[in-house]
């Protein structure tokens, strides 16, 4: 049947996105979507990385131990956080259960897929390993790629297909979730030494890789996309203890964070947005939403005690220094395996990735972007 998502979006997003409020029911938002599948890295996975070390009997990652999960969880669930992470709010608002991740159910009985897959995995890279590695830039968590998070959902797309009759119109009715990915090709690089300008010249392979997951996902049948742009880099305790420098001028004097380094995001972001527009004029009836995570998070870094916060560049889980970060240490991983008394004061949880507070109100500003685009108007034809 046709339907459209506009109703729903006016009526529970009027709110500015500072004070979303989510009251949704399922009912309402099975007019809408009937499933989300997710791809990107560590800020996006629900356990994938955890799934692959187990069935490959691998050193298990730092998402199998405590202190993450317990804000939420109250036991480590295969995530980089004391909580939930930005695709899980964002499921919530839809209605649907937490994503699982592909390694964990691709075998399962199709109820545990109904409403979606997260194919995005923890430490992957937009670009492809061997060429990161021919540029001296190695895989530090994983090998696996965007694209090959995208061949991951082709092969299990004959599956889901062999429990729908029209799988084309389930996939027609899904929410996408690009990203956010990119973060690691570029931090990577940065770790290794690699001359900034050197990396800025990255980006358009990043986006160019981006662009073509999502015309590979058009192709199939899909026709609304989420597509979250980069962080702030600049602010992440990892790289200011990486490039910790005594030279003032390097720092936003409001937020402390790195200036070159959020010149890379924005920079990667700019583009992102361009090749996006360039998609929605070659699939008109293609909807595609920007979500702005890095001006979402610049609110905070700007304004922390505004919204709730009172660390903003200093690690929750972490050891030393002065952002309380080590890279020779992993959250999870002894000696750290616990945190500060309050995470949600935070803005980082591990250094590297945020915590559940925090992606709170990154996805917030993500659902107020789907009520403001078009003024609310995405149509979606429904199976």
């Amino acid at each position: 049947m046709a339907s459209s998502c506009s109703y729903w979006l006016n009526q529970n997003f009027i709110f500015s996105f500072l004070f979303v409020i989510i009251t949704i029911t399922n009912s309402q938002v099975n007019g809408c979507f009937s499933s989300v599948f997710s791809f990107g890295d560590s800020l996006t996975d629900t356990g994938n990385l955890l799934e692959i070390a187990l069935s490959t009997s691998t050193k298990l990652p730092p998402s199998a131990f405590p202190p993450n999960g317990q804000t939420f969880f109250h036991h480590p669930a295969g995530r980089r956080c004391d909580g939930r992470l930005a695709i899980d709010f964002l499921s919530e608002a839809l209605g649907f259960p937490f994503l699982l991740p592909y390694f964990g159910v691709k075998k399962g009985p199709p109820e545990s897929f109904r409403t979606g897959v997260n194919f995005a995995v923890a430490g992957a890279t937009a670009l492809d390993s061997a060429f990161l590695a021919e540029r001296g830039i190695p895989s530090r968590t994983t090998n696996i790629s965007l694209l090959d998070e995208v061949g991951f959902f082709k092969d299990f797309f004959p599956y889901l297909c062999s429990y729908y009759s029209d799988c084309k119109g389930l996939l027609r009715s899904s929410l996408i979730v690009m990203g956010e990915i990119g973060g690691n090709d570029y931090n990577h690089a940065l770790r290794e030494g690699i001359d900034i300008e050197e990396v800025r010249q990255f980006v358009p392979l990043v986006v160019q890789i981006i662009a073509s997951a999502i015309k590979e996902l058009i192709d199939l049948g899909a026709v609304t996309f989420l597509v979250p742009g980069n962080t702030p880099f600049g602010c992440s305790p990892s790289l200011l203890t990486y490039f910790q420098s005594s030279d003032e001028e390097e720092y936003d004097p409001v937020t402390g964070c790195l200036t070159w380094a959020n010149q890379l995001a924005e920079y990667h972001n700019e583009m992102l947005q361009k090749r996006l527009e360039k998609i929605r004029n070659l699939h008109p009836n293609v909807n595609i939403v920007y979500g702005d995570y890095y001006n979402a998070a610049m609110r905070i870094y700007r304004s922390p005690k505004q919204f709730g916060f009172r660390e903003t560049l200093k690690a929750c889980c972490g050891m030393g220094g002065a952002y309380n970060y080590n890279s020779s240490m992993s959250c999870g991983y002894p000696p750290l395996t616990s945190s500060c008394n309050n995470p949600s004061s935070y803005v980082s949880w591990d250094g590297v990735h945020y915590t559940e507070a925090a992606y709170k109100f990154l996805s917030g500003s993500i659902l107020q972007r789907f009520y403001t685009v078009s003024n609310g108007s995405i149509q979606l034809t429904m199976i």
